[in-house]
């Protein structure tokens, strides 16, 4: 005798509801999710992070004091950059390890803002921003100005003595396109963790070169002619804040804190892609390299002239501007004769992304074929977006 027995089908994800086992959003998102392929996106395997440096492991230049160029201003940690508007607010930009304000676990390094002269009256053209460039070739998977134009989401940790609303930024310099968001800090001298999700433009548009793809700004301070609105693509204008900005550089006694950067496609914030010192410096180095000098060689052409080259560790984004870090002389060691080369760093046989070979004049110690090598670091080349 055959018995069939017939049972209702099963909806699991009803009846996890039903159940009320809490998941969290992470896991709400992954049982939403239609496919292994979504799930993967969502909890970012592989590479992530389209922040480099995020952990502020590598510092080749050292520490800055911004001017009011109105442009990127380097120094402290690479890639990251500071950007003051006609303000006249003073403030030092370096690497800071925990032993100096300290940092949230998992992290050894953090991006200090010191104020040294406070902005107390904000005009209405001021603002002070924080930030970082994206290579336009680097976001081509977000798919900007389509239909399938991929959210993106933040997530950082920041410490401050000024609590209060603040503003994150995300520009589409080929689109000129912006999208400005508000976050809060909740608590003075604290280290707090903010995730933001920004979604994707489908109006934008990113092309697919090597020059700037996306601008991450953290705005720090803005007046009334740098206010606009939030939370939606826009035409990009010279407001990258709303109203409710709080002005961070007002307090001379203030120091601003950020590490853990981590910018990834997806709505859910997932563990910081920590990678190693030297991957890390890799990727700085595309866009700054020192050292240069280090193993370089070169040979005199006659007594008073000197010819030298140099290859670049890593291939940079575009061909660099090269100079010297300080003075004017590249001091040199002739077959073990302390010697000089006056080297002005317009006078180049070749220059290219990998590498560049110079000529200058020597002193005295020159001579046909005399082997010469650069004592000193004191060459940088530069290729910042």
């Amino acid at each position: 005798m055959t018995v069939n027995v017939t049972k209702p089908a099963l909806n699991i994800r009803e009846k996890l509801a039903e159940l009320d086992k809490p998941s969290g959003i992470a896991g709400e998102a992954m049982l939403r999710a239609d496919s292994v392929q979504e799930q993967r996106n969502l909890i970012g395997a592989g590479r992530k992070n389209l922040i480099i440096n995020g952990a502020m492991q590598v510092e080749q230049r050292g520490a800055f004091t911004i001017s009011t160029s109105g442009g990127p201003e380097y120094g402290g940690p690479d890639r990251f950059h500071m950007w003051s508007y006609t303000s006249t607010e003073q403030v030092t930009a370096e690497i800071s390890k925990s032993t100096v304000g300290g940092t949230p676990t998992g992290f050894a390094d953090t991006y200090r803002i010191d104020v040294l002269t406070a902005e107390s009256s904000v005009a209405a053209g001021e603002s002070l921003v924080f930030a970082q460039y994206i290579e336009a070739q680097n976001c081509q998977h977000l798919e900007y100005g389509t239909s399938d134009a991929k959210s993106v989401t933040l997530s950082f940790w920041i410490k401050t003595l000024v609590t209060g609303t603040y503003c994150f930024f995300l520009q589409n310099s080929d689109g000129n396109r912006i999208q400005v968001k508000e976050y809060t800090v909740n608590s003075a001298d604290t280290w707090e963790k903010k995730i933001i999700t920004i979604p994707g433009d489908a109006s934008g548009t990113i092309n697919n070169d090597n020059g700037r793809g996306l601008w991450c700004g953290w705005v720090l301070m803005a007046g009334t002619d740098r206010h606009g609105s939030k939370d939606a693509w826009r035409t990009t204008g010279a407001d990258y804040a709303t109203s409710s900005q709080v002005n961070a550089v007002g307090n001379g006694a203030n120091n601003i804190y950020f590490t853990g950067v981590q910018l990834e496609v997806g709505t859910v914030a997932t563990n910081f892609e920590h990678r190693s010192y030297g991957e890390e410096l890799a990727l700085c180095q595309r866009y700054y390299q020192r050292g240069i000098s280090n193993g370089a060689l070169g040979v005199s052409v006659h007594s008073t002239q000197a010819t030298f080259g140099f290859r670049l560790p890593v291939e940079m984004r575009s061909e660099p501007t090269v100079s010297l870090i300080s003075g004017t002389t590249l001091s040199c060691d002739m077959t073990h004769v302390s010697g000089s080369v006056t080297w002005t760093p317009a006078n180049f046989r070749f220059k290219s992304k990998s590498g560049f070979t110079g000529y200058g004049a020597t002193n005295s110690h020159g001579a046909l074929g005399n082997p010469i090598e650069p004592k000193v670091d004191n060459i940088q080349a530069d290729a910042e977006l």
